[in-house]
C-alpha cells in the first residue's frame, strides 16, 4: 500500500469513529437518548414536581420525554423490565421481587427513609387494637409493594406466623373499596393513599413503619439505559434533588402542583408531604444497600420470592461501568 493510499484509508476509518493508532474503536454514546420514558406514582413527589414544572423537557431538550403513571411499584417495574420504560420510582419491595424474577433492572438512586409514610389501618370501631390481634384476620395489601414488607415486619413483631392471618392482595384502589365495605379487617398502605384515607375515613393506625420499615424509595433504570446513558442518569438524580429543595422551600406551591396533577385534595397533599423528610436523591450508600438486603432476606425466609437475591449485584456505581 502506498503512503498516500494508507493515509486516505486512515482518514476514512477516522470518519467512521476509529482512532488511527492501533485502529482502536472510540465510539461515544450520545449525550442524550432520543426518548426518555419516566414511570411514576402519585407518591413520587419530586418526579411530579419535575413533570409539572416541565424541568426535564428543558434539561433534556434533545429527548422526547414521556410520563407514564402507575398505581404501584410492581406494575411500574414490570413495564421497566419489558422495555416500556427507562427510569422510574418504587418503594423497597418491588425491586426485590423483580430481581428474584430475573428482571434486568438496576438501582441507580435512593431517597432517605420515610417510615411515617406508611401504616397498617383499621376502621375506627374495629376490635383490633394490637398487631397480635391480626391473627385470624384479613389484611389487604399490594403484593410486592412496600406495604408488603411493612406487613412482614408487623407480623414478625407480633410473633405471629405468616400462615396465622390472611393476606388479601389488592391494588390500592381495590383495597380501599374492600376496606370501606368491611371485606377486609385491616389495610397496609402508603402515602398518599394513607393520607387520603386518614382524612376521609378517620381510621386507626395499628402501626406505622417506625421501628419496622424505613420505607425507602428507589429509582431504577433498565440495565441497557444505564450502560448507554450514565450521564443522563446522573443528571436525573441532580434534577430530583433540585426538585426536593424546591418542595422543602415552597410547600404551598408544591402542594398545589401535586394537587393539580393528581386530583388529590390540598389537605391530603399537605398531610403526606409533611411526613416526608428532606429527600435529596443520590446513588445508593452501603448503609441503604444493607437495609435493602434485609428486605430481600425477609421475603426469602418466608418463601415469598422464588430465590434469595444479593441486592448489591444490581446496584449502579457511577464510577464503574455496567456490564
Amino acid at each position: 500500500m502506498s503512503r498516500i493510499t494508507r493515509r486516505r484509508s486512515l482518514q476514512q476509518l477516522g470518519a467512521f469513529g476509529f482512532v488511527a493508532s492501533g485502529f482502536a474503536q472510540a465510539v461515544e454514546a450520545p449525550a442524550q437518548p432520543a426518548q426518555l420514558r419516566i414511570g411514576f406514582q402519585k407518591s413520587a413527589v419530586n418526579l411530579v414536581v419535575l413533570k409539572q414544572q416541565g424541568a426535564l423537557e428543558r434539561r433534556f431538550s434533545a429527548s422526547k420525554v414521556s410520563w407514564i403513571e402507575f398505581p404501584a411499584g410492581p406494575q411500574l417495574l414490570e413495564a421497566l423490565a419489558v422495555g416500556s420504560l427507562d427510569f422510574g420510582l418504587t418503594g423497597d419491595s418491588p425491586p426485590v421481587f423483580a430481581q428474584a424474577a430475573g428482571k434486568e433492572l438496576v438501582y441507580v438512586g435512593a431517597e432517605p427513609p420515610k417510615p411515617l409514610s406508611s401504616a397498617i389501618l383499621v376502621k375506627p370501631d374495629s376490635p383490633l387494637r394490637t398487631l397480635a390481634d391480626l391473627k385470624g384476620h384479613k389484611v389487604a395489601l399490594q403484593k410486592g409493594s412496600s406495604a408488603h414488607y411493612l406487613t412482614v415486619r408487623a407480623i414478625e413483631k407480633a410473633q405471629l406466623q405468616w400462615s396465622e392471618f390472611t393476606p388479601i392482595y389488592l391494588a390500592p384502589a381495590d383495597a380501599r373499596a374492600a376496606f370501606e365495605k368491611g371485606a377486609v379487617d385491616a389495610w397496609a398502605i402508603w402515602d398518599p393513599y394513607y393520607a387520603a384515607t386518614e382524612l376521609e375515613l378517620k381510621p386507626r393506625s395499628l402501626t406505622t413503619g417506625s421501628g419496622l420499615s424505613n420505607n425507602n424509595s428507589f429509582y431504577l433504570a433498565s440495565r441497557s439505559f444505564v450502560h448507554a446513558y450514565p450521564g443522563t442518569v446522573s443528571a436525573l438524580l441532580d434534577e430530583l434533588t433540585r426538585a426536593d429543595a424546591y418542595v422543602q422551600s415552597n410547600r404551598k406551591e408544591s402542594a398545589q402542583l401535586i394537587a393539580d396533577f393528581s386530583g388529590l385534595s390540598l389537605a391530603t397533599v399537605h398531610l403526606f408531604i409533611t411526613r416526608r423528610p428532606n429527600a435529596p436523591t443520590a446513588p445508593l450508600t452501603p448503609a441503604i444497600v444493607a437495609d435493602q438486603q434485609r428486605v430481600a432476606d425477609a421475603f426469602a425466609r418466608l418463601g415469598l420470592i422464588p430465590k434469595p437475591v444479593n441486592v448489591a449485584d444490581i446496584v449502579w456505581h457511577p464510577s464503574k461501568s455496567i456490564a
